[in-house]
Protein backbone atom coordinates (compact mmCIF):
# COMPACT_ATOMS: atom_id res chain seq x y z
CA UNK A 1 0.00 0.00 0.00
CA UNK A 2 1.61 3.60 -1.59
CA UNK A 3 2.39 5.70 1.81
CA UNK A 4 0.19 9.08 1.45
CA UNK A 5 1.63 12.20 2.82
CA UNK A 6 -0.05 13.34 6.37
CA UNK A 7 -1.31 16.32 8.70
CA UNK A 8 -2.27 15.09 12.18
CA UNK A 9 -3.99 18.34 14.39
CA UNK A 10 -3.31 16.34 18.23
CA UNK A 11 -1.03 16.18 20.59
CA UNK A 12 2.39 15.01 18.97
CA UNK A 13 3.30 12.01 21.65
CA UNK A 14 -0.25 10.59 21.18
CA UNK A 15 0.30 10.21 17.37
CA UNK A 16 3.55 9.15 18.00
CA UNK A 17 2.52 6.05 19.64
CA UNK A 18 0.10 5.03 16.66
CA UNK A 19 3.08 5.32 14.00
CA UNK A 20 4.47 2.24 13.25
CA UNK A 21 8.38 1.38 13.82
CA UNK A 22 11.17 2.11 11.52
CA UNK A 23 8.86 4.16 9.06
CA UNK A 24 10.22 7.38 8.51
CA UNK A 25 13.79 8.22 6.95
CA UNK A 26 14.14 11.58 8.20
CA UNK A 27 13.26 13.49 11.51
CA UNK A 28 13.36 17.41 12.16
CA UNK A 29 12.06 18.65 14.72
CA UNK A 30 11.59 22.45 15.79
CA UNK A 31 10.22 22.31 19.56
CA UNK A 32 9.87 24.90 21.99
CA UNK A 33 12.98 25.64 23.95
CA UNK A 34 11.86 26.61 27.23
CA UNK A 35 12.30 30.49 26.52
CA UNK A 36 9.40 31.85 29.08
CA UNK A 37 8.14 33.96 26.09
CA UNK A 38 4.62 33.60 24.77
CA UNK A 39 4.21 33.76 20.69
CA UNK A 40 1.74 34.50 18.47
CA UNK A 41 0.83 35.64 15.04
CA UNK A 42 0.25 38.63 14.07
CA UNK A 43 -3.54 39.70 12.95
CA UNK A 44 -3.75 39.96 9.57
CA UNK A 45 -1.52 37.38 8.47
CA UNK A 46 -1.44 33.79 7.18
CA UNK A 47 -0.63 32.38 11.04
CA UNK A 48 -3.53 34.76 12.66
CA UNK A 49 -5.20 33.17 15.21
CA UNK A 50 -1.79 30.92 15.77
CA UNK A 51 0.12 30.41 19.42
CA UNK A 52 1.67 29.05 21.86
CA UNK A 53 3.92 29.26 25.14
CA UNK A 54 6.84 28.83 25.60
CA UNK A 55 6.50 28.04 29.16
CA UNK A 56 7.17 25.05 31.38
CA UNK A 57 5.13 23.86 34.78
CA UNK A 58 4.13 20.28 36.18
CA UNK A 59 0.89 21.17 34.64
CA UNK A 60 2.47 20.76 30.73
CA UNK A 61 3.83 17.24 32.06
CA UNK A 62 2.91 13.99 34.33
CA UNK A 63 5.29 14.12 36.94
CA UNK A 64 4.83 10.02 37.09
CA UNK A 65 6.44 9.35 34.22
CA UNK A 66 9.54 10.05 35.32
CA UNK A 67 8.87 6.78 37.32
CA UNK A 68 8.26 5.08 34.16
CA UNK A 69 10.90 6.55 32.60
CA UNK A 70 13.61 5.73 35.62
CA UNK A 71 13.01 1.94 34.74
CA UNK A 72 14.30 2.23 30.80
CA UNK A 73 16.85 5.14 31.38
CA UNK A 74 17.42 5.39 35.03
CA UNK A 75 20.56 7.69 34.19
CA UNK A 76 18.29 10.17 32.31
CA UNK A 77 15.88 10.19 34.86
CA UNK A 78 18.72 10.83 36.94
CA UNK A 79 20.01 13.80 35.12
CA UNK A 80 16.32 15.45 34.47
CA UNK A 81 15.93 15.47 38.56
CA UNK A 82 19.36 16.76 38.76
CA UNK A 83 18.36 19.55 36.51
CA UNK A 84 15.37 20.55 38.41
CA UNK A 85 17.55 21.17 41.33
CA UNK A 86 19.39 23.47 39.02
CA UNK A 87 16.65 25.34 37.40
CA UNK A 88 14.31 24.38 39.04
CA UNK A 89 10.81 22.40 38.16
CA UNK A 90 10.20 24.51 34.91
CA UNK A 91 12.73 22.79 33.16
CA UNK A 92 12.73 19.61 34.86
CA UNK A 93 8.93 19.51 33.33
CA UNK A 94 10.50 20.70 29.71
CA UNK A 95 13.22 17.73 29.67
CA UNK A 96 10.82 15.32 30.88
CA UNK A 97 8.26 16.62 28.15
CA UNK A 98 10.92 16.54 25.10
CA UNK A 99 12.65 13.05 26.30
CA UNK A 100 8.78 11.35 26.42
CA UNK A 101 8.46 12.15 22.75
CA UNK A 102 12.06 11.86 21.38
CA UNK A 103 11.85 8.16 23.05
CA UNK A 104 9.13 8.06 20.45
CA UNK A 105 10.61 9.57 17.51
CA UNK A 106 13.70 7.27 17.68
CA UNK A 107 11.27 4.15 17.45
CA UNK A 108 9.68 5.43 14.40
CA UNK A 109 13.37 6.39 12.46
CA UNK A 110 14.10 4.15 10.40
CA UNK A 111 17.56 2.27 11.32
CA UNK A 112 19.66 4.75 8.16
CA UNK A 113 17.63 7.74 9.50
CA UNK A 114 19.09 10.83 11.00
CA UNK A 115 17.19 13.23 13.21
CA UNK A 116 18.22 17.27 13.47
CA UNK A 117 16.56 19.03 16.35
CA UNK A 118 16.63 22.67 16.16
CA UNK A 119 17.52 24.56 19.18
CA UNK A 120 18.84 27.60 20.58
CA UNK A 121 21.56 28.07 23.62
CA UNK A 122 18.41 27.96 26.42
CA UNK A 123 18.38 24.06 26.59
CA UNK A 124 20.65 22.75 23.79
CA UNK A 125 23.55 22.22 26.54
CA UNK A 126 20.57 19.70 27.78
CA UNK A 127 18.48 18.67 24.65
CA UNK A 128 22.07 17.17 23.77
CA UNK A 129 22.28 14.86 26.60
CA UNK A 130 19.15 13.90 26.56
CA UNK A 131 19.86 12.85 22.62
CA UNK A 132 22.87 11.34 23.58
CA UNK A 133 21.23 8.75 26.42
CA UNK A 134 18.33 7.97 23.74
CA UNK A 135 19.96 7.90 20.23
CA UNK A 136 23.29 6.64 21.89
CA UNK A 137 26.50 9.26 22.23
CA UNK A 138 28.48 7.92 19.37
CA UNK A 139 25.46 8.65 17.07
CA UNK A 140 25.98 12.15 17.06
CA UNK A 141 27.39 13.18 13.91
CA UNK A 142 27.39 17.26 14.54
CA UNK A 143 26.45 20.18 16.61
CA UNK A 144 25.63 22.82 13.56
CA UNK A 145 25.72 26.77 13.79
CA UNK A 146 23.11 28.28 11.63
CA UNK A 147 24.55 31.81 12.09
CA UNK A 148 21.83 35.15 10.83
CA UNK A 149 22.09 38.54 11.03
CA UNK A 150 18.89 40.82 12.30
CA UNK A 151 18.27 43.93 14.30
CA UNK A 152 19.19 43.44 18.13
CA UNK A 153 17.95 45.18 21.17
CA UNK A 154 21.17 46.45 23.66
CA UNK A 155 22.17 44.56 25.83
CA UNK A 156 24.98 43.99 27.93
CA UNK A 157 26.73 41.07 25.69
CA UNK A 158 27.60 39.73 22.92
CA UNK A 159 24.73 39.84 20.03
CA UNK A 160 22.91 36.66 20.08
CA UNK A 161 22.89 35.59 16.17
CA UNK A 162 22.37 32.01 15.54
CA UNK A 163 20.63 28.79 16.20
CA UNK A 164 21.46 25.22 16.97
CA UNK A 165 20.69 22.33 15.14
CA UNK A 166 22.02 18.70 16.24
CA UNK A 167 22.80 15.98 13.93
CA UNK A 168 22.37 12.53 14.94
CA UNK A 169 21.58 9.23 13.31
CA UNK A 170 20.28 5.80 14.85
CA UNK A 171 22.92 3.99 12.89
CA UNK A 172 26.50 4.17 11.36
CA UNK A 173 24.48 3.03 8.43
CA UNK A 174 23.08 6.29 7.30
CA UNK A 175 21.80 8.62 4.25
CA UNK A 176 24.18 11.08 3.79
CA UNK A 177 24.29 13.00 0.30
CA UNK A 178 27.43 15.24 0.32
CA UNK A 179 26.57 18.74 -0.70
CA UNK A 180 28.94 21.61 -1.71
CA UNK A 181 29.53 25.36 -1.80
CA UNK A 182 31.09 27.97 -4.50
CA UNK A 183 35.48 27.76 -3.76
CA UNK A 184 35.49 32.14 -2.64
CA UNK A 185 37.13 34.00 -5.65
CA UNK A 186 39.88 34.10 -3.20
CA UNK A 187 40.47 31.04 -2.32
CA UNK A 188 39.82 29.70 -6.01
CA UNK A 189 42.65 32.12 -7.49
CA UNK A 190 44.75 30.44 -4.35
CA UNK A 191 44.52 26.74 -5.54
CA UNK A 192 45.00 27.99 -9.66
CA UNK A 193 48.04 29.80 -8.66
CA UNK A 194 49.94 27.51 -6.33
CA UNK A 195 49.74 23.63 -6.91
CA UNK A 196 51.91 22.40 -3.49
CA UNK A 197 52.01 23.15 -0.31
CA UNK A 198 54.72 21.97 2.14
CA UNK A 199 54.23 21.40 5.98
CA UNK A 200 57.34 20.06 7.12
CA UNK A 201 58.61 16.97 5.21
CA UNK A 202 55.48 16.43 3.96
CA UNK A 203 54.53 17.99 0.21
CA UNK A 204 50.89 18.09 -0.37
CA UNK A 205 49.41 18.55 -3.85
CA UNK A 206 46.57 21.21 -3.78
CA UNK A 207 43.63 19.96 -6.03
CA UNK A 208 40.41 21.78 -7.15
CA UNK A 209 37.43 19.93 -7.23
CA UNK A 210 34.90 21.42 -9.46
CA UNK A 211 31.97 20.39 -7.03
CA UNK A 212 33.47 22.80 -4.52
CA UNK A 213 34.37 22.67 -1.22
CA UNK A 214 32.47 20.42 1.02
CA UNK A 215 29.31 21.76 3.30
CA UNK A 216 30.73 22.67 7.10
CA UNK A 217 28.76 22.59 10.05
CA UNK A 218 28.77 26.54 10.15
CA UNK A 219 25.90 27.81 8.02
CA UNK A 220 26.32 31.41 7.18
CA UNK A 221 24.57 31.80 3.58
CA UNK A 222 20.86 31.34 5.17
CA UNK A 223 19.63 34.48 6.50
CA UNK A 224 16.24 34.80 8.91
CA UNK A 225 12.80 35.74 6.57
CA UNK A 226 12.80 39.48 6.26
CA UNK A 227 9.28 41.26 6.94
CA UNK A 228 8.71 41.20 2.97
CA UNK A 229 9.60 38.08 2.13
CA UNK A 230 7.19 35.97 0.12
CA UNK A 231 7.66 33.09 2.13
CA UNK A 232 6.15 34.70 5.38
CA UNK A 233 3.10 33.32 7.15
CA UNK A 234 3.54 35.24 10.08
CA UNK A 235 4.00 32.29 12.10
CA UNK A 236 6.46 33.36 15.12
CA UNK A 237 8.85 31.21 15.12
CA UNK A 238 8.85 30.12 11.40
CA UNK A 239 12.38 28.87 9.25
CA UNK A 240 13.19 29.46 6.02
CA UNK A 241 12.61 26.89 3.18
CA UNK A 242 15.92 27.13 1.84
CA UNK A 243 17.41 25.74 5.28
CA UNK A 244 15.47 22.78 5.03
CA UNK A 245 15.89 22.55 1.68
CA UNK A 246 19.31 21.78 2.89
CA UNK A 247 18.54 19.17 5.67
CA UNK A 248 15.85 16.79 3.69
CA UNK A 249 19.06 16.79 1.05
CA UNK A 250 21.82 16.10 2.84
CA UNK A 251 19.50 12.88 4.81
CA UNK A 252 17.01 11.46 2.71
CA UNK A 253 16.50 10.64 -0.91
CA UNK A 254 13.34 11.45 -3.41
CA UNK A 255 10.37 8.84 -2.26
CA UNK A 256 11.53 9.00 1.55
CA UNK A 257 9.33 9.90 4.58
CA UNK A 258 10.20 13.32 6.70
CA UNK A 259 8.49 13.45 9.82
CA UNK A 260 8.43 17.04 11.52
CA UNK A 261 6.09 16.49 14.64
CA UNK A 262 6.63 20.32 15.75
CA UNK A 263 5.42 21.35 11.93
CA UNK A 264 3.75 24.85 13.19
CA UNK A 265 3.20 26.56 9.77
CA UNK A 266 4.23 23.49 8.05
CA UNK A 267 7.45 24.63 6.10
CA UNK A 268 9.11 21.39 6.65
CA UNK A 269 5.98 19.45 5.09
CA UNK A 270 6.43 21.97 2.02
CA UNK A 271 9.89 21.60 1.45
CA UNK A 272 9.33 17.72 1.25
CA UNK A 273 6.90 17.95 -0.90
CA UNK A 274 9.32 20.51 -3.17
CA UNK A 275 12.11 17.59 -3.14
CA UNK A 276 9.62 14.83 -4.03
CA UNK A 277 9.71 12.93 -0.52
CA UNK A 278 6.35 12.11 1.68
CA UNK A 279 6.03 13.84 4.80
CA UNK A 280 4.11 13.46 8.27
CA UNK A 281 3.83 16.74 9.80
CA UNK A 282 2.13 16.97 13.35
CA UNK A 283 0.98 20.08 15.31
CA UNK A 284 -1.85 20.84 17.76
CA UNK A 285 -2.98 24.25 16.31
CA UNK A 286 -5.64 23.58 13.91
CA UNK A 287 -3.89 26.85 12.00
CA UNK A 288 -1.38 24.46 10.79
CA UNK A 289 -4.27 22.60 8.14
CA UNK A 290 -4.92 26.02 6.71
CA UNK A 291 -1.57 27.21 6.14
CA UNK A 292 -0.02 23.91 4.79
CA UNK A 293 -3.05 23.76 2.01
CA UNK A 294 -2.64 27.69 0.74
CA UNK A 295 1.22 27.14 0.65
CA UNK A 296 1.07 23.89 -0.96
CA UNK A 297 -0.93 25.84 -3.84
CA UNK A 298 0.81 28.49 -4.22
CA UNK A 299 3.37 26.55 -5.33
CA UNK A 300 2.61 26.08 -9.19
CA UNK A 301 2.15 22.02 -9.22
CA UNK A 302 2.62 21.27 -5.92
CA UNK A 303 -0.78 20.62 -4.17
CA UNK A 304 -1.09 16.86 -3.70
CA UNK A 305 -3.85 14.84 -1.64
CA UNK A 306 -2.58 14.27 2.34
CA UNK A 307 -4.53 12.82 4.82
CA UNK A 308 -5.68 15.84 7.60
CA UNK A 309 -7.20 14.32 10.89
CA UNK A 310 -7.00 14.34 14.19
CA UNK A 311 -7.49 10.80 14.85
CA UNK A 312 -5.03 9.10 16.43
CA UNK A 313 -3.40 6.46 13.74
CA UNK A 314 -3.42 2.67 14.92
CA UNK A 315 0.20 0.64 14.41
CA UNK A 316 0.18 -2.26 11.72
CA UNK A 317 3.31 -3.22 12.33
CA UNK A 318 2.17 -5.31 15.97
CA UNK A 319 0.70 -8.52 16.40
CA UNK A 320 -3.36 -7.72 17.42
CA UNK A 321 -3.40 -10.08 20.03
CA UNK A 322 -7.21 -10.37 21.35
CA UNK A 323 -7.47 -10.02 25.33
CA UNK A 324 -7.97 -13.53 25.79
CA UNK A 325 -7.99 -15.58 29.54
CA UNK A 326 -4.61 -17.05 28.02
CA UNK A 327 -3.20 -13.38 27.74
CA UNK A 328 -4.70 -12.95 31.29
CA UNK A 329 -2.64 -15.86 32.61
CA UNK A 330 0.09 -15.04 31.22
CA UNK A 331 0.13 -11.55 32.61
CA UNK A 332 -0.59 -12.94 35.76
CA UNK A 333 2.15 -14.82 35.90
CA UNK A 334 4.47 -12.31 34.86
CA UNK A 335 3.33 -9.66 37.19
CA UNK A 336 3.78 -12.15 40.09
CA UNK A 337 0.22 -11.98 40.95
CA UNK A 338 0.45 -7.94 41.39
CA UNK A 339 -1.93 -5.12 40.89
CA UNK A 340 0.81 -3.11 38.18
CA UNK A 341 -0.98 -0.17 39.82
CA UNK A 342 -0.82 -0.43 43.66
CA UNK A 343 1.35 -3.83 43.73
CA UNK A 344 -0.90 -5.68 45.83
CA UNK A 345 -1.39 -9.06 45.64
CA UNK A 346 -4.78 -10.30 44.29
CA UNK A 347 -6.35 -13.25 42.47
CA UNK A 348 -6.49 -13.34 39.48
CA UNK A 349 -9.89 -13.91 38.94
CA UNK A 350 -9.85 -10.07 40.76
CA UNK A 351 -7.66 -8.72 38.17
CA UNK A 352 -8.68 -7.03 34.94
CA UNK A 353 -6.46 -6.56 31.75
CA UNK A 354 -5.86 -2.61 30.62
CA UNK A 355 -4.42 -1.09 27.89
CA UNK A 356 -0.91 0.32 29.41
CA UNK A 357 -1.37 3.20 26.66
CA UNK A 358 -4.74 4.01 25.95
CA UNK A 359 -6.13 3.21 22.27
CA UNK A 360 -7.30 6.69 22.36
CA UNK A 361 -4.08 7.70 22.85
CA UNK A 362 -1.94 5.82 20.07
CA UNK A 363 -1.93 2.49 22.07
CA UNK A 364 -3.14 -0.77 20.36
CA UNK A 365 -4.06 -4.50 21.28
CA UNK A 366 -0.54 -5.90 21.71
CA UNK A 367 0.59 -8.26 24.05
CA UNK A 368 3.44 -5.37 25.04
CA UNK A 369 0.69 -2.64 25.80
CA UNK A 370 -1.48 -4.95 28.06
CA UNK A 371 -1.11 -5.22 32.01
CA UNK A 372 -3.29 -6.80 34.75
CA UNK A 373 -4.68 -4.41 37.17
CA UNK A 374 -7.16 -4.64 40.58
CA UNK A 375 -10.78 -3.50 39.71
CA UNK A 376 -9.99 -0.22 41.80
CA UNK A 377 -6.94 1.00 40.16
CA UNK A 378 -8.55 0.25 37.00
CA UNK A 379 -11.61 2.34 37.86
CA UNK A 380 -9.42 5.53 38.78
CA UNK A 381 -6.92 4.90 35.76
CA UNK A 382 -9.85 4.71 33.67
CA UNK A 383 -8.78 6.17 29.89
CA UNK A 384 -5.85 7.60 30.52
CA UNK A 385 -2.21 6.97 30.78
CA UNK A 386 -0.80 4.48 33.52
CA UNK A 387 1.44 7.97 34.57
CA UNK A 388 -1.61 9.12 35.79
CA UNK A 389 -2.72 6.24 37.89
CA UNK A 390 0.94 6.29 39.08
CA UNK A 391 0.56 10.19 40.09
CA UNK A 392 -2.51 9.29 41.90
CA UNK A 393 -0.93 6.48 44.05
CA UNK A 394 2.39 8.68 44.53
CA UNK A 395 -0.11 11.86 46.34
CA UNK A 396 -2.50 9.25 48.54
CA UNK A 397 0.69 7.55 49.99
CA UNK A 398 2.04 10.74 50.78
CA UNK A 399 -1.22 12.18 52.40
CA UNK A 400 -1.59 9.07 53.98
CA UNK A 401 1.93 8.34 55.25
CA UNK A 402 1.81 4.54 53.80
CA UNK A 403 2.02 2.32 51.05
CA UNK A 404 -1.80 2.08 50.18
CA UNK A 405 -4.30 -0.56 48.72
CA UNK A 406 -6.85 0.56 46.72
CA UNK A 407 -9.13 -2.59 46.96
CA UNK A 408 -8.63 -2.40 50.47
Amino acid sequence: MEFTSALYTNDNLYILNGLNSNLVDLIYLDPPFNTKRFYSAPVGSKSAGASFKDMWTWADVNEAYLETLAGRYPSLTKFIVSVGGIHGKAMMAYLTYMAQRIIEMHRVLKDTGSLYLHCDPTASHYLKLLLDEIFGKNNFRNEIVWHYRRWTGKAKKFQSLHDIVLFYTKTDEYTFNEQYTPYTQKSLKRKQNYHTRIKGDDVFVTSIDEKGVRENDVWVDIQLLNSQSKERTGYPTQKPLSLLHRIIKFSSNEGDIVLDPFCGCATTCVAAQQLGRKWIGIDIAEQSVGILVERLSDDAGLFKDFINTTKIPQRTDIQIIEPTTSVKERLYKEQNGLCNGCKAQFEIWNMEIDHIIPKSKGGGDYYENYQLLCASCNKIKGARPMEYLRLKIKAREEMLGEKIIFGE
